[in-house]
């Protein structure tokens, strides 16, 4: 657990990492390891983001979300930027969370909006404010509106962007205007993700630096030689955009992490067990994935 990865560090390419079950409910910490691995060294990640919402964070408690970073730290966090999903509405407890993921070693802290009390942007700088003062980690700022049901609004992320360890956002909003001022605007280092694996090549091209994907699980080289390619050969990368596309949609056919859950486990990983309130994909539901797979 001894290499740091500061932000610079991070690279393109990052996957939200699902979280394994047994198929009693429990979390399967072998195979988290494993499947970490494969990440890493076959799909060309770059980092990992442990206990983000693909990896079913709400259900999680607190003792398996650290354990989870723990056995991903030791596993790969030598050769890989980990980072740690330690926020939620709750801006006491994603403090709480931040300071016990800094102690086992993350590399960085994953703040997604608060969602179900949707503050407003007062309250969006005062909770995102409040909790990277709390650490000396990086911070990515995660603004996710079809899931929190609010919008962090670029003013408030460039006033955000102002405190020396928020160093970036993973932008999931859906707005590509927004997106775009957000990158024209932001001070000088800071990074913009692509939080939409749909709109990672758009964001790229208004300045974005990469994707924290969740289709990655599968097809992370494919996504990794897009990035690497788009500016010196932006029709080959437009190519591989187009290529991805039914992948994406079929991972987002169902609630995610529902479908990618599957997909990876038809990679040899046991992976498709979900907590409720989630269900596992029906059979039309799986062909869908299976057949996007096979493109």
């Amino acid at each position: 657990m001894g290499a740091f990865f500061g932000p610079r560090d991070w690279g393109t390419l990052l996957t939200a990492m699902l979280t394994p079950f047994h198929s009693d409910g429990s979390v399967n910490y072998s195979e988290a390891a494993r499947l970490a691995e494969y990440l890493v060294d076959e799909q060309k990640n770059d980092g990992l983001v442990v206990n983000g919402t693909t990896g079913e964070s709400p259900t999680l408690s607190e003792e398996e979300k650290l354990k989870l970073l723990e056995v991903v730290l030791e596993t790969v966090g030598d050769r890989a930027a980990i980072l740690f999903g330690a926020g939620s509405y709750n801006t006491a407890e994603s403090v709480h969370m931040t300071r016990e993921a800094e102690k086992l070693g993350a590399h960085g802290i994953m703040l997604v909006n608060p969602y179900y009390n949707r503050p407003g942007q007062e309250g969006l700088y005062a909770h995102f404010s409040t909790v990277a003062k709390e650490t000396g980690l990086p911070v990515l700022l995660y603004n996710i509106m079809p899931r929190s049901a609010i919008n962090l609004e670029t003013p408030t992320l460039l006033r955000l962007a102002e405190i020396p360890n928020i160093v970036g956002v993973k932008e999931a909003s859906g707005s590509i205007p927004q997106i775009t001022d957000v990158c024209a605007q932001a001070p000088a280092g800071f990074r913009v993700y692509s939080g939409d694996d749909g709109l990672t090549l758009p964001i790229l091209s208004v300045g974005g630096c990469g994707i924290v994907s969740v289709a990655a699980h599968v097809v992370g080289a494919k996504i990794k030689q897009m990035c690497e390619i788009f500016l010196a050969d932006p029709v080959g990368a437009k190519k591989l955009h187009h290529e991805l596309i039914p992948v994406y949609k079929a991972l987002f056919s169902a609630p995610s992490p529902v479908p990618v859950k599957y997909a990876t486990s038809l990679k040899g990983f046991d992976c498709e067990q979900v907590r409720l309130p989630l269900v596992q994909l029906n059979d039309a539901e799986k062909k869908v994935v299976r057949d996007a797979l096979s493109l």
